[in-house]
Formats: C-alpha cells, structure tokens, sequence
C-alpha cells in the first residue's frame, strides 16, 4: 500500500490564472500530499503578464511550456495543459495530479482523472468557479498559503489559530455548524461520540475546499474546541503518552 507522503504527483500549473508569488508556499503545501515529480508551467512566455514567473521557475525547477495565442480570445494554454495532463494519465507514471489554476475549463479534466482512480489536487483562488473546486479531492486556496507565508516576525500566532487576515476568514455560520453536525451523526458510535479524524475526512469528501484555515485555525480540533457551545470534545489517552485520540459528540 502506497503511504501518503509516497504518492509522486504531476503539477501542472496554469500560468495565466494564477500569481507567481505564493509559488513557495504552493509547493510546500503540496509536499504535504506527496512528491512532485513532474512540475511543468503552461503560458505564453513571450507576453510580459507572465514575465513574473521566469525567476521562480529557476529556483524551482519548473519546467516551462510554451504555447503561443493562435487567435485572439481564445486560451490555447488550456488545451495545451489538458492534453499533457492526460498523457501523463495514460502513461501511468504519477499516482495523482495537482492541477493549480482558478479557472473552472479544467473542471471535466479533474473529473477524467478522478474516474482513473487517481487523486486530485486543486489550487486557486477564491474566485475558482464551484464546479472545478467539487471536481477535486481536495481544493487549496492561494489566500490561505499567502497568509501562511507572512513573516513571523510580523505574524502574531497562538497555538490554536493561524495567522489569517480577517478580510479572508469566512464566517462560521449556521450552514458550516450543520455540516459539523450531519458529519458527526453520519459515522458516530450509537453514544454518539464520533472520531474527529474521522469527521475531517468526510467533510473533506462532502466539501473539498474545506480547511480549518479558512476559518482561522490551523487545525480541526481547536475550531472544533471553539464551538462549544454546539460540541463536546474528549481527548482519550493511548499507548503513546504524548498522542491522544480526539472524539466529537453533538450536544443536546
């Protein structure tokens, strides 16, 4: 069985969607899935709206693709991408694919590859149409990797929150309290306590953009520890002294 972490991921980024400055903090987020075996950068390079990127290619070894404009209004760097992306499929080198663009073109593609029973990765902004973000496994927004990236001399941190502008926080509201709640009910034991590993994961499948990040934290269990009033939480001791096991109940 493949472990996490050993999962060798093609990147495929979309030049003409996406800003080159987080490009750092994108690929560190997509260590944390696998390694990146293929890195390859789709745009026309001969227009100065993607000169940024050529010194991050260097410094990142991504290999840079060039395909011109044929005609006015039409994206043929999209094309371009998808058909490298489904060689790639078909040559069955990679075990998945991260597909960084905030354009919802790609949104059949990921629905393609997550049929061949690979995983899929989407990276992009928050204006990313919703049909590309549902299409992926799981989908990452550029805003959080920018907050993460700020500098810890200037970022106030605790332990249970991430330094998040407010301007990007999204509310938690009364939609996101009834995901926790139908999500715990789903897989809970019949006392009613869940585990919050386990809770992550289906909300993952149930909404893949979402990310604790989003809402301030830097994990599950302090958002969740956070809504008390909605939530019980216990943590229960293991073999290990210094891991404990998190479990969620719904309060009545």
């Amino acid at each position: 069985m493949i472990e996490k972490n050993d999962l060798k991921l093609a990147v495929l980024i979309d030049a003409d969607n996406i800003p080159y400055k987080n490009i750092k903090g994108m690929l560190d987020e997509i260590a944390k899935f696998g390694s990146p075996t293929i890195k390859r950068i789709y745009g026309d390079w001969t227009k100065r709206t993607v000169a940024g990127w050529k010194p991050a290619l260097l410094i990142h070894a991504i290999t840079p693709i060039q395909q011109y404009s044929y005609t006015t209004g039409k994206n043929a760097t999209d094309s371009a991408m998808i058909i490298d992306a489904m060689d790639i499929l078909h040559s069955q080198k990679v075990d998945g694919f991260c597909l960084v663009s905030s354009d919802s073109d790609f949104t059949r593609l990921a629905t393609r590859i997550r049929e061949s029973g690979m995983l899929v990765i989407g990276i992009g902004e928050k204006k990313t149409p919703n049909p590309f973000i549902v299409a992926c496994d799981k989908f990452i927004y550029i805003e959080i990797i920018s907050a993460i990236e700020m500098p810890k001399k200037t970022a106030k941190t605790t332990k249970s929150q991430h330094p998040v502008k407010k301007a990007e926080i999204d509310s938690i509201n009364s939609e996101f309290i009834q995901l926790l709640k139908s999500s715990i009910a789903d897989i809970a034991e019949d006392d009613g306590w869940a585990s919050l590993a386990a809770v992550g994961a289906l909300i993952n499948k149930k909404k893949p953009d979402f990310d604790p990040r989003n809402y301030g934290f830097q994990k599950l269990t302090p958002l969740i520890k956070s809504l008390k009033q909605y939530f019980d939480v216990d943590e229960r001791e293991t073999e290990r002294t210094h891991l404990k096991h998190i479990y969620v109940k719904i309060k009545k």
